[in-house]
């Protein structure tokens, strides 16, 4: 007899609840019941059969995906709930119609490109390791650099344990104390970029993501969101690094 069960968190993000990853984290947190009892991270549903809730609200699947950009300002979180209080991007997507969830993360002092869906699987095969796709970022950081610096923000830096993959860096503009780099990297470590930085004694001073892929953030307002086209859409599904 064939299996129709399915891993929780995968059914979670296919109804556009969130990431996969982010579900396993509603998971462990306790805010996730299957018939009425509280799961664990491991559990599988029958989609046509299990009844799934998140806080106490129903899951169902999603008849229509959306995928949109938005342009997130500093000070807000990339989260779509804080039991904080603090600033989420959900407030500036709130008149999207559905439900949608961050593809990934931009920190609460960086701005730019944060791309939202409430497709599960499109966020997963986006954000998987495997696929290292490149994120273009435009950075200030301050005082002045030096060739060594440049060379190793390049070839890769010891960071938590482990070095990053080799990144692109470009100087656009310098100053005595005051440089803006532009800055491609293909994974999609917690502030990477900050942490990379600081490790060479520099301290950001500004942070845009411009560009996830080939998909760039143009001149969209910041605060304001619109639809991906299609061919940006079809871009970002063939994206990886070259």
């Amino acid at each position: 007899m064939s299996d129709d069960k399915i891993r929780l968190q995968k059914y979670m993000a296919d109804c556009g609840i969130a990431s996969r990853r982010k579900s396993e984290e509603l998971i462990a947190s306790g805010k996730v019941k299957v018939n009425g009892k509280v799961a664990s991270i491991g559990d599988k549903v029958d989609p046509k059969k299990d009844k799934v809730s998140v806080e106490g609200q129903a899951v169902h699947a999603e008849t229509e995906f959306r995928y949109i950009m938005l342009n997130k300002p500093r000070g807000f979180i990339t989260t779509m709930s804080d039991e904080r209080g603090r600033k989420c991007v959900a407030e500036l997507v709130s008149d999207v119609g559905v439900r949608v969830f961050p593809v990934g993360r931009l920190d609460k002092d960086s701005e730019g490109l944060l791309l939202l869906t409430n497709d599960g699987e499109f966020a997963n095969n986006l954000t998987h390791p495997s696929k290292h796709v490149p994120k273009t970022y435009r950075v200030t950081v301050r005082p002045a650099i030096n060739e060594d610096i440049l060379n190793h923000l390049m070839t890769g830096i010891m960071i938590d344990g482990k070095t990053t993959l080799p990144a692109q860096v470009k100087v656009l503009t310098q100053e005595p104390d005051r440089v803006v780099l532009e800055i491609v990297i293909c994974e999609g470590r917690n502030r990477q970029i900050r942490k990379m930085c600081e490790a060479e004694g520099l301290t950001v001073a500004r942070l845009k993501r411009t560009a996830v892929g080939p998909v760039k953030l143009g001149m969209l307002k910041q605060g304001a969101w619109r639809d991906l086209t299609p061919q940006e859409l079809k871009s970002l599904r063939n994206a990886r690094r070259k």
